[in-house]
């Protein structure tokens, strides 16, 4: 897609002086979460994204000068979660609200799935992604947080589907990847009434004489959306910028369970 150069279209996020820091969502000892209000908040958010993804994980999709910046980031909110005693931002979640979709012309999952069956419900879908977490805050604690701070932006707009992806590492040749797809179709598939496609195909065979010896590991954010009562919404698609499978997932608020309905609710 052809980048958006308008600068008089980008919403207030990015061009916005430089304000105090909001009062924090939710807190977990020294760890709060908030939206990020100023440039400087969201580059730090960007920053940490480079250090995961193209540090940790090799992605090699164009990032550059030390921060993971794409199109889709000035049409997007992006909680952060923050050591208090260090000012650091450990945690990070994108999520673009389907008013900024709108005028950007297509969700991110666009680039990588066949939406179709999603377009009837495009005007109440939040998508999340570029999720990550410093790897010396990778804990349960933290995860939560981000999941309050999409529940009190789900609780501001009144929208009622999140959509977003888990990344698995191709690293193994797929294997992987494809042993928990078949194991995730046997209990999380969505109806077919909201099945996507992926436009570039992973070769799922290397998974299927495994699949029947044993579930395959999980990822956390991956096991997280299916503990809120997510539903896989068909195979992944390919990522080679990032050497990784991205499985399409849709929650639905009112599919929510137990304490996360408690938390989006509250």
């Amino acid at each position: 897609m052809t980048a958006v150069h308008a600068d008089a279209r980008l919403p207030a996020l990015l061009k916005a002086p430089s304000t105090p820091s909001p009062a924090p969502i939710a807190r977990a000892g020294d760890l709060v979460v908030t939206v990020a209000e100023t440039p400087e908040e969201v580059e730090q958010a960007l920053r940490l994204r480079y250090r995961v993804f193209v540090g940790e994980l090799g992605a090699s999709h164009g990032a550059r000068d030390g921060v993971d910046r794409d199109i889709f980031d000035p049409y997007c909110r992006h909680l952060v979660v923050s050591d208090s005693a260090s000012g650091a931002v450990v945690g990070t979640y994108r999520v673009m609200l389907p008013e900024q979709a709108r005028l950007l012309g297509c969700l991110y999952s666009d680039r990588e799935f066949w939406l179709t069956r999603l377009n009837p419900l495009r005007d109440s879908i939040v998508e999340l992604g570029r999720a990550c977490v410093h790897p010396d805050y990778r804990t349960g604690a933290t995860i939560m947080l981000l999941w309050s701070g999409i529940g009190a932006l789900l609780a501001s707009c009144g929208h009622r589907h999140l959509l977003g992806c888990v990344s698995v590492p191709l690293a193994d040749g797929g294997a992987h990847a494809s042993r928990l797809y078949h194991s995730l179709a046997r209990r999380h598939l969505a109806d077919e009434t909201l099945r996507v496609w992926p436009r570039q195909r992973l070769d799922l065979g290397a998974g299927t004489e495994a699949a029947g010896a044993g579930d395959a590991p999980i990822p956390p954010l991956m096991r997280g959306y299916l503990r809120a009562g997510a539903k896989l919404l068909g195979e992944p698609s390919r990522d080679d910028e990032f050497g990784c499978a991205d499985f399409p997932m849709m929650l639905r608020l009112d599919e929510l369970t137990g304490r996360y309905q408690r938390r989006f609710m509250q």
